[in-house]
């Protein structure tokens, strides 16, 4: 999801290029939400990646959203934002329908209880194995990424914060000029009119919110060519999503003798036979870890199954699927965000445009 924030024709006293960086570092630092001081915690969430809870990513902040810490240079007559362009990420969501298939695969191979081979026999693995065999899974196809209530109040707390860090952008008289631009994805969508409820609620106090499509300044605006740019980018389809190569090194590290020492440590743990279980696998498990402390709040015995080390080995195995098919790996994966790039600093140059006259 993409926000811009309105422009304001204010005096500042310093570059106004300036100013727009200091509103947006500003507001990208705080995008997360504070739990109460008693909140499950586990030792393994630096290691979710993108599956972190937002509030454990930076645990400082305030717990009121409309109280919210501000930097030195943000401070009245030192600094006047004149407009803001976020890039957020949707809210916590549930997992995929293909995530929730492998957990469930994984399930039925605890149920099955089969008794597994010499090295998957170790002290207090059975305890384990039992202890998961029963814990419920109620996790549904129909889930398949869907924002969860707690994603929503991630995106209604972030507005507030917003809200209250730029109260001049975010005036009630520019609400009309607020544009939120969002992908196509239902959790993107629905983020998205999660964010403008929390805008409402920062206007208008203890007054349930009308439906987005009332709203003054109008519903998200669906476009994919912007927000989803890598599916529309033909060469990097070509040479990155549809090229059965193009992860070689990902698979490599998938069979290595890292991933491998952690399967036999699982397979161990669950009581399975190692062959029963593979990479894919192992990573649902790590994850339901992550989804169940970020949807439920509670620690599940997923989380008991691997220790540091473990997540540190798994940690490097999404960073490295994010470098090849997103980051670095190839020089098409940066350069097809380009038309996201040139929308941002053309609206940005616009805004400065306007303040110099």
């Amino acid at each position: 999801m993409m926000l811009r924030g309105p422009r304001r024709c204010l005096r500042v006293s310093v570059a106004p290029a300036a100013a727009l960086a200091v509103a947006v570092l500003s507001s990208l630092s705080r995008c997360s939400l504070l739990e109460p001081e008693d909140r499950v915690v586990s030792a393994l969430s630096p290691y979710f990646g993108t599956k972190t809870r937002y509030e454990d990513v930076n645990p400082g902040l305030p717990p009121d959203p409309e109280a919210p810490r501000r930097d030195p240079e943000l401070l009245e007559e030192t600094c006047t934002p004149v407009q803001l362009v976020a890039l957020i990420r949707h809210g916590t969501r549930y997992p995929t329908a293909k995530q929730i298939r492998k957990l469930r695969q994984l399930h039925g191979l605890l149920q099955a209880g089969g008794p597994g081979d010499d090295s998957t026999r170790a002290a207090g693995g059975r305890d384990l194995s039992a202890a998961l065999a029963s814990w419920p899974l109620w996790y549904a196809d129909w889930m398949d990424g869907q924002l969860v209530e707690k994603g929503r109040q991630d995106m209604r707390q972030l507005a507030l914060r917003l809200a209250s860090l730029f109260p001049a952008l975010f005036s009630l008289e520019n609400y009309g000029r607020l544009q939120l631009i969002t992908s196509s994805k239902h959790r993107c969508v629905d983020s998205g009119a999660a964010f403008l409820q929390g805008l409402w609620q920062h206007y208008h106090p203890g007054l349930p919110p009308p439906d987005v499509a009332d709203m003054e300044c109008g519903p998200p605006r669906v476009n994919d060519k912007l927000m989803r740019f890598f599916d529309h980018c033909e060469k990097f389809l070509t040479e990155v999503e549809r090229n059965a190569t193009a992860l070689y090194h990902v698979e490599a590290f998938k069979t290595g003798p890292e991933m491998q020492n952690i399967l036999k440590k699982v397979a161990a743990a669950l009581q399975v036979p190692v062959n029963n279980l593979n990479a894919d696998l192992i990573q649902v498990a790590f994850f339901t870890c992550s989804f169940d402390l970020a949807i439920k709040g509670v620690k599940s015995p997923w989380c008991d199954v691997f220790d540091i080390d473990d997540a540190k080995v798994l940690e490097y195995l999404n960073d490295l699927k994010q470098y090849w098919k997103r980051g670095y790996g190839y020089t098409i994966n940066s350069r097809s965000s380009c038309t996201l790039f040139q929308d941002i600093f053309q609206h940005l140059d616009k805004a400065v445009e306007q303040k110099q006259r």
